[in-house]
């Protein structure tokens, strides 16, 4: 069967696009994470520069101004508290360095035998100096690598504030090139803003700020190594089905032990009524208003914990997103709907 010269042209002009498609991936490969980390940010402050927007008519210079008010409300902590951050956790470092399992393990098997006892603490000594040895292996690779990171920071910045100023052109280049018909891209449009308002805000946000309220209660009721908890209690708020209650429950219990009973009750009830309130109200409240279908617990998870094998620190965003969209376009398929959304 012969072609026809319009098809030829159309073949051609395809396998250019694909070849230059091809060679565009591979060059942006080394900073596509930071591309879409910008993006991810411009999406959650668009909000604020909408608002400044009605106020400074000009996008550039209302660009401007929340690029730099989100950069010194990011940037100028972190000139403060990582120094005091890596000083806690080489603290941390050298104390795990001299751990001695033994008293936690005849404390659990008052009744083992010497040699069970004996396999037992150093199995457990070993496992907690590969952790720790691991964990400060990664902080120094982290200081190694500044420069790459401070270069991966200034494309997040720059995509970042090129995101806001054009938001709108960028949304409609992107209308342009959908296949879809117009009344199922507003239905799946409206169905993926849904799902990612709900991970980014009750998720994400939401799981910073508990995490925060944890550390204020760390700083507040003065616990030891308040900033490497509050990190810690952070990461943990973010993941669901976890939460800080992991950190300031041993924490109580420590204070127990030690005799301060009132002090402990106090900070007891703080994190009961102020950090499980965040996200037991708060954060219900946000993804039902934001989203229109719930988005599963376990699909979140299980998101958050591969992305963040294959993303790093990205993929607690990205992996939950991917997975959601994919099982939206699974379920789109399996109703039957997919043979319907592309334009003729």
């Amino acid at each position: 069967m012969e072609l026809d010269e319009k098809t030829i042209t159309r073949i051609s002009v395809l396998a250019i696009i694909l070849f230059l498609g091809v060679l565009a991936f591979f060059i942006v490969k080394p900073v596509l994470l930071s591309v879409i980390g910008g993006l991810l940010l411009a999406y959650i402050f668009y909000p604020v520069f909408a608002k400044v927007n009605l106020k400074i008519k000009n996008k550039t210079l209302a660009a401007s101004i929340v690029s730099i008010f989100i950069v010194l409300i990011l940037a100028v902590p972190l000139w403060f508290i990582i120094p005091l951050f890596v000083q806690q956790a080489f603290q941390v470092y050298v104390s795990f360095q001299n751990f001695d399992s033994s008293g936690i393990v005849k404390a659990l098997f008052p009744a083992g035998t010497e040699q069970f006892t004996g396999q037992t603490i150093a199995v457990l000594n070993s496992f907690v100096s590969k952790i720790v040895a691991g964990v400060f292996s990664s902080l120094g690779g982290v200081l190694l690598e500044l420069p790459i990171i401070l270069l991966h920071l200034f494309v997040i910045s720059f995509i970042f504030f090129f995101a806001l100023r054009d938001g709108d052109k960028l949304k409609q280049y992107m209308v342009e090139l959908s296949p879809l018909h117009k009344n199922q891209e507003k239905i799946l449009v409206s169905q993926f803003k849904g799902i990612t308002d709900s991970i980014v805000y009750g998720q994400i946000i939401v799981g910073i700020v508990q995490g925060m309220a944890a550390g204020l209660g760390f700083l507040m009721f003065g616990v030891d190594k308040a900033l490497l908890l509050t990190v810690l209690a952070i990461f943990l708020s973010v993941i669901p089905m976890i939460g800080p209650a992991i950190i300031w429950i041993p924490v109580a219990i420590v204070m127990l032990a030690q005799g301060n009973a009132p002090i402990a009750l106090a900070f007891i009830v703080y994190n009961v009524l102020i950090v499980s309130t965040i996200d037991n109200v708060i954060r219900t409240y946000l993804i039902v208003r934001r989203s229109e279908s719930q988005t599963s617990t376990v699909v979140v998870l299980l998101g958050m914990i591969g992305g963040l094998f294959v993303f790093n620190i990205l993929g607690l965003i990205l992996g939950p997103l991917i997975l959601t969209y994919f099982l939206t376009f699974l379920k789109a398929y399996k109703d039957r709907a997919v043979a319907t959304l592309f334009r003729e």
